[in-house]
């Protein structure tokens, strides 16, 4: 059987990598660059939203004037969190405890910021966070309430998971408990003796200065230890309590978790903390000391949080994009590491496209995973041998092995790169204003009764049935592929399209796609199935032939949608 699609073949030269991909937001130009900046980066300077090639990005640091934040004067407990809290302290009077109970950590930072915060890990100064738990479940018992979800996750020290963690379920709200810490350092190791420590001793080990507050439960107030924890938080500051480069060596997690709040606030960082995040000693103890999975927790809380552009850029900056983002070592064709900033420039024109035409066209789990797609643009024709000497895209090997995230995202994300071609195909029909359909449409297999109207149709039915809902994010980056009319000859920044031209296209095709009753077209019975056409065929057995008989009927069908029986138009 041949093609279904004769597919526009994508140069990645003239298309991926193409100078004259720029798009304009508004006032602000973001540029789609040429690949060939030999030893160079791609950063924005002078007008924001701009790439150019430049030797090093740097990060905002503290040499930028800090945002003025503004932070409450105490904090204001919902009444779940009252009833919460009032469990804990009825423990400690049952039980006749000298305990004191703090909450640490983003709840308090949250809460100071006036935003609510579900994420609740209570400190606990002279038992342990299991110690404690028991006490508060006996006492629920005594009070006919059953305690939910109690558990403990271990402590891993080679993973830089340095605490013990109890856990319980309270009012629908997970609660994390461990006890105050204090740590010591052998000389020549890098993992601590843990010992109870002092509400101050605990707030230094914290990673940032923003996130070392307390609320003590028992006095009903917020305590900054450090000296500094409300005061970075207003003047928009990323510190840390000891020197940076010591604070990241005991935990290089840290390194990621500092961006990740430096970009969710769009808070400076201190220029010693820059240094110390770039250093060769952090980056490897990240790659050698954190696990993969606390890694790719951290970046997808990146890429679906507020500023995934931003965050990705800091990583970029920080060079530590091919430490967070390793390739296999073989990978084909040669991937230069100046393509991280290609990989930032595809994310930043596909997040703000996405932010142009409205989040309702997409679930969170849609834009995150084409968000990934977009960041991994450049690598989709990239590949490396596996040791039976099979092909395998490297964006399954980033996902299994550098994010250890769930086994469909990176199939997702490849059917998405995959779909690039036939969308790029489709569009001109789909966006024609032509009443009758153009015949170009190339089936590549012998169909029963279509119509030349119904073979746009039929294709395209076809391409949305191979990466199903998620042909938006298909077609979203397939619109800034979307090859341009400028002459490829004219000046650089003379060649750019306006972002709302994409958004229109994009809006074009979608509504084009929900017109020809093609937006769940996965939801659609098969008229037959095999073991029928198996029957009719005489067949013992599944197969080839099988398989094409299917595509012919869903072809047949798809032509043909008033007869169908799956409720399509």
């Amino acid at each position: 059987m041949r093609p279904l699609f004769n597919t526009v073949k994508l140069d990645p030269l003239r298309l991926f990598f193409s100078p004259n991909l720029l798009i304009r937001r508004k006032t602000t130009l973001v540029s789609l660059p040429s690949f060939t900046c030999p030893n160079k980066t791609l950063t924005r300077i002078q007008t924001p939203g701009v790439f150019h090639c430049k030797e090093m990005a740097t990060v905002s640091s503290e040499s930028a004037a800090g945002a003025v934040v503004q932070v409450k004067d105490k904090i204001e407990l919902t009444e779940v969190e009252k009833q919460i809290f009032d469990r804990f302290v009825n423990t400690l009077h049952h039980f006749s405890l000298h305990t004191e109970l703090r909450v640490a950590g983003g709840w308090v930072r949250d809460k100071l910021l006036g935003k609510e915060c579900y994420d609740i890990d209570i400190a606990i100064d002279n038992m342990s966070g299991s110690e404690f738990v028991d006490k508060v479940r006996e006492y629920l018992l005594s009070t006919g309430e059953e305690a939910h979800g109690v558990g403990i996750i271990p402590r891993n020290p080679d993973q830089s998971k340095h605490l013990e963690t109890a856990r319980m379920r309270l009012l629908d709200l997970w609660i994390d408990f461990v006890n105050l810490r204090s740590e010591d350092y052998s000389e020549n190791s890098r993992i601590p003796t843990m010992t109870f420590g002092t509400a101050k001793e605990d707030a230094y080990r914290r990673d940032l200065t923003i996130n070392s507050l307390f609320y003590n439960i028992n006095t009903g107030s917020v305590e900054d230890l450090t000296g500094r924890g409300i005061e970075d938080l207003k003047s928009g500051k990323i510190v840390t309590p000891l020197p940076p480069k010591d604070t990241f060596l005991d935990d290089p997690l840290r390194v990621l978790r500092a961006i990740r709040f430096g970009a969710r606030f769009g808070f400076v960082f201190e220029e010693e903390l820059t240094k110390a995040a770039a250093c060769d000693d952090v980056k490897n103890a990240l790659a050698a000391k954190v696990s993969k999975e606390r890694v790719g927790t951290e970046i997808d809380l990146m890429i679906s949080g507020n500023q995934p552009v931003k965050a990705m850029t800091y990583i970029a900056d920080l060079t530590l994009f091919w430490v967070v983002f390793t390739l296999h070592p073989k990978v084909e064709p040669t991937v230069s590491e100046e393509c991280q900033g290609l990989c930032v420039a595809y994310l930043d024109a596909a997040w703000n496209l996405i932010q142009l035409i409205g989040g309702s066209s997409f679930t969170g789990e849609q834009r995150r995973l084409c968000l990934y797609a977009a960041l991994f643009l450049p690598f989709r024709d990239t590949i490396y041998k596996d040791g039976k000497g099979k092909k395998v895209p490297v964006v399954n090997c980033i996902f299994r092995d550098s994010l250890k995230q769930k086994a469909s995202d990176p199939e997702t994300v490849i059917k998405i790169h995959r779909s690039l071609e036939k969308f790029l195909a489709l569009i001109p029909l789909l966006t024609s204003n032509d009443d009758t359909q153009p015949a170009e449409v190339d089936m590549g297999m012998e169909l029963f009764d279509v119509p030349i109207t119904s073979k746009l149709r039929v294709a395209t039915g076809f391409l949305l049935l191979e990466v199903k809902e998620f042909w938006r994010a298909g077609l979203l980056l397939s619109t800034l592929l979307y090859p341009s009319d400028t002459d490829s000859t004219q000046d650089f920044l003379e060649k750019q399209f306006e972002l709302d031209r994409r958004r229109d296209l994009f809006k074009a095709a979608e509504d084009a796609i929900v017109n020809l009753g093609l937006e769940k077209v996965w939801d659609l019975k098969p008229l037959v199935n095999g073991k029928d056409i198996m029957t009719v065929l005489h067949l013992k057995s599944g197969g080839p032939i099988v398989r094409e008989w299917q595509q012919k009927l869903l072809a047949w069908q798809l032509a043909h949608p008033v007869r169908d029986c799956g409720g399509m138009p």
